[in-house]
């Protein structure tokens, strides 16, 4: 009788194991702090239990039990589970991995945004001034949020939190505001039918963490596409740059006769009148000491630019690109290149096969120039879908050999050129640029004398630091215009090329809106009501009759 009560208490003394180790995990769990107590709770806990299954198993053989052994495969298969999806649910809330399924990838952030997100050098907030928490809105956030620590977000009830309201000047519901140190920012006011856009999000935090802005001047003066909004007018171009940290303002060189030093990008958009030489002797002198020019030149025009174009080996053909591929899938008429292939190019770099296109653009002939690289960036399709057509009065588009210029065209590209730029303390005169080879003929002509009596002494390599002009051109300026600038990637195209032109290296380039697809089947109504009579009487009368034959034949 005593060594039975005597197993019974110790049978009972080890079912203190396991409540042991209730109580540590317990006491862990509600703390929030695995410190010495739990921990010496759950490790007396697991002792005792172990010594509890050693001495019932020397007891009774317990081991060898057949019952035993399929309890003892069945705990470690059921540990062996939950172990796995503990693994599974720890990976998965450390490390993300999202799957967007969607043909234009809405559910992604843009290789732009995610590149300026991990980049932050402080700590963002964006602040949601609404009562609704829309989940669109949220899941762009938390798409934000997971490329860096330093991206939080908050919903705020403006009524139930005046302060704050009053702090960032909400005026309605829906207000969404960027804050990054002592700078706010607002991004837009979101409603039912207008949702967070990520294109403003990745702008105003672009605005709000740069440290420096860049000055863009737009010549004018010549016919040139009008700043302000109008029929034909950039003003959505304007706005855009405005939305890149870019400052923008009107340039007339016969008044300054000289681009200002400030000046990080000139922008020559769609002249129709030529410009006088020493206007053009302006800009060539801006881009010789460093400067950087995006020229935009509609065909039947002559901006007097060939001097200045002929140094970059640039030649402005004055034939009309006809490209008739686009006319039966998307109604673009011959006169309106679409184009589908870029070049290998940071401006053009995440384009792929996106679609953008130029109603009446001109080809470019490139040719090659010591000390130039170029870069082609548009690229018609090849022959015969496009060419370059000389006779632009026939209404009928059609090729001849004799005159025409068979494709692919060159409708932009992109041009380096390295040059010394010396020390302020070097003394010496300015330098008169050299006229590079004709591009027909590829002769060198020799350099054009300075002008300066005093001669120019040769510097040393430590008086002189290299420095970069770049040129962009392209041979048409209606896409940029307002209603075609957001179509496609036309936008992309101007702001990618004014932010590689900046040399600000750090900024990201534009970002091209994600629009869905449209699925959506139009009938007739002859193709309704044959759907609505195939479905509804046609089909079941088939299957009623399919049902007939089989109940005859095993009658």
């Amino acid at each position: 009788m005593k060594i039975v009560a005597k197993n019974k208490l110790w049978k009972y003394l080890f079912w203190l194991g396991p409540f042991l180790i209730t109580v540590g995990l317990t006491v862990g769990l509600v703390s929030e702090q695995w410190g010495l107590i739990p921990l010496a709770f759950i490790i007396a806990g697991l002792v005792i239990s172990g010594l509890g299954i050693i001495w019932q198993s020397y007891q009774t053989n317990w081991w060898k039990r057949r019952s035993t052994q399929a309890g003892t495969n069945a705990l470690v298969a059921t540990l062996a589970v939950l172990a796995i999806l503990g693994l599974i649910n720890f990976l998965g809330t450390r490390y993300h991995l999202r799957a967007d399924l969607t043909e234009a990838q809405l559910f992604t952030l843009a290789p732009q945004s995610r590149e300026l997100v991990s980049a932050l050098p402080q700590p963002v907030k964006v602040w949601v001034f609404d009562i609704n928490q829309n989940p669109q809105d949220q899941e762009l956030l938390e798409n934000y949020q997971r490329q860096s620590s330093k991206f939080k977000y908050e919903y705020i009830d403006p009524q139930t939190r005046p302060g704050l309201a009053e702090k960032f000047g909400v005026k309605d519901y829906g207000e969404v505001y960027l804050e990054s140190g002592d700078k706010r920012q607002l991004v837009q006011t979101v409603n039912q039918n207008e949702r967070l856009s990520e294109i403003r999000l990745t702008s105003r935090l672009q605005q709000l963490t740069s440290s420096t802005t860049a000055k863009v001047y737009l010549l004018q003066g010549h016919g040139e596409r009008q700043l302000s909004a109008g029929k034909d007018a950039i003003s959505q171009a304007v706005q855009g740059l405005g939305d890149k940290n870019f400052t923008t303002s009107p340039l007339n060189l016969a008044e300054t006769s000289k681009v200002p030093q400030d000046a990080a990008v000139v922008i020559v958009a769609g002249p129709k009148r030529g410009l006088f030489e020493g206007e053009v002797k302006a800009l060539q002198e801006y881009l010789n000491r460093g400067g950087n020019l995006l020229l935009m030149i509609d065909p039947n025009t002559d901006p007097k630019l060939n001097s200045l174009l002929q140094e970059w080996g640039v030649r402005l053909d004055n034939r009309l690109a006809v490209d008739v591929s686009g006319e039966s899938v998307i109604g673009l008429g011959p006169a309106t290149p679409l184009v589908t292939e870029y070049g290998q190019h940071p401006i053009t770099k995440d384009f792929g096969n996106g679609n953008s296109f130029y109603p009446v653009a001109r080809p470019l002939e490139i040719t090659s120039v010591p000390g130039v690289e170029a870069t082609p960036l548009l690229r018609t399709k090849p022959y015969p879908s496009s060419w370059a057509e000389s006779d632009l009065q026939s209404e009928k588009l059609e090729f001849n050999a004799d005159k025409d210029l068979q494709g692919p065209l060159t409708l932009g590209v992109a041009l380096t050129r390295k040059q010394a730029a010396k020390s302020a303390t070097t003394p010496q005169a300015s330098p008169t640029p050299s006229p590079l080879p004709s591009p027909t003929t590829q002769a060198q002509a020799p350099p054009t004398p300075s002008t300066s009596p005093t001669p120019t002494p040769s510097p040393t390599p430590s008086s002189q630091t290299a420095t970069e002009s770049r040129l962009v051109v392209l041979g048409n300026s209606n896409f940029a215009t307002n209603g075609l600038f957001q179509q496609q990637l036309n936008g992309d195209v101007f702001l990618n090329s004014v932010t590689w032109l900046s040399q600000q290296d750090q900024q990201p380039l534009s970002i091209r809106p994600k629009e869905p697809k449209n699925r959506r089947i139009t009938l007739t109504t002859t193709q309704g009501n044959l759907l609505i009579v195939s479905s509804l009487l046609v089909l079941p009368l088939i299957g009623f009759a399919i049902a007939v034959i089989l109940w005859w034949k095993r009658r």
